[in-house]
């Protein structure tokens, strides 16, 4: 499977983000899920991002990091695509 992500290290912690659909954002077990899913992948605390129809981002997390996230240009999240088996 292949996410579209960043690995961010910023204020002396280091998270991911995972680009989702936004049916699982909006979904709380199946954002946790997620969110379980991804952790041991990337090894850091995830934060999951989607986008709206005119590309707002909406993060699920981790409160404080989804806050941060939220006032970051999405232009300037080195996104990568990161290959999951």
């Amino acid at each position: 499977m292949r996410v579209q992500g960043a690995v961010i290290r910023e204020q002396g912690q280091t998270f991911a983000v995972v680009v989702v659909k936004p049916h699982v954002v909006q979904n709380s077990v199946a954002a946790a899920d997620a969110i379980r899913g991804f952790g041991p992948v990337f090894g850091v605390p995830v934060v999951l991002m989607s986008q709206d129809g005119r590309g707002r981002p909406t993060y699920y997390g981790r409160p404080d990091i989804a806050r941060f996230l939220s006032r970051v240009p999405l232009r300037s999240i080195p996104w990568r695509e990161y290959t999951i088996t």
